[in-house]
């Protein structure tokens, strides 16, 4: 039996806010499989963006366990989660975050070059990953130079460049309009379908959740199971209509 991409097992956080407990999220148990594309969507405050970090190793849970790519994150100190996040976990913000003063595939390059890959080869990375994501053309041009979609397809090439275990996607076509959004969605569907990799999106967007091959849903920190199971059969109507 191939291991889940992702396991998170009654995961639980709360945090303290004067006298009183705040529980951001409330036994959170899913698995995502080795390329599979899903949406996790729920109302601001209902935990998806607490959930996330937690994911991505940049908050601890208070109980549960969160496995990634095998590997249980309870298990790791600092240096060890921030290697993880380095190589293992490709992240794209709704912000773009690249640097303006060098090109599109130099920014590819550069998480590779930190992780102290050699030049002539996370150039050869940036390039498949730039090429994979439609933007071969594009790659000696600035930021700058670049559409708001083009922008956020190079964070993208970045997230993959580092060959990770997930994409963990927050919002990323928040910032765009709704042709540019859909460039963007199309791109990591086809990371998917062509790579083999796998993605977590985080969105309030309906129209972008169908893009995944599954969608759940949170509130006030818990599954929403009634209302993903819901979305699955939302989605796999409008999947076979297409």
């Amino acid at each position: 039996m191939t291991t889940p991409a992702l396991t998170l097992a009654d995961v639980a956080k709360s945090y303290p806010l004067g006298a009183r407990r705040v529980d951001a999220v409330r036994g959170v148990s899913f698995a995502i499989a080795r390329g599979e594309f899903v949406a996790l969507m729920g109302p601001s405050g209902s935990g998806k963006s607490t959930l996330l970090n937690l994911i991505a190793g940049l908050d601890t849970p208070s109980a549960g366990e969160i496995t990634l790519d095998g590997v249980a994150l309870s298990m790791l100190g600092d240096d060890a989660l921030t290697d993880l996040r380095r190589t293992r976990i490709g992240i794209v913000f709704q912000l773009f975050n690249l640097l303006p003063s060098i090109s599109a595939l130099e920014n590819v390059a550069l998480p590779l070059r930190a992780s102290g890959v050699a030049a002539r080869d996370a150039i050869a990375r940036a390039e498949a990953a730039i090429t994979t994501v439609g933007l071969a053309a594009r790659g000696a041009h600035l930021p700058e130079e670049l559409s708001g979609g083009e922008m956020q397809r190079v964070a993208i090439a970045r997230a993959l460049a580092i060959d990770p275990a997930i994409i963990l996607a927050d919002e990323p076509t928040g910032s765009l309009d709704s042709e540019m959004g859909h460039e963007v969605l199309a791109t990591l569907r086809g990371c998917v379908r062509e790579r083999g990799v796998t993605v977590l999106l985080v969105t309030h967007d309906e129209a972008a959740a169908t893009h995944a091959d599954r969608i759940i849903r949170m509130r006030d920190g818990r599954l929403d199971e009634s209302a993903s199971a819901r979305s699955e059969a939302g989605l796999a109507a409008a999947q076979g209509r297409r």
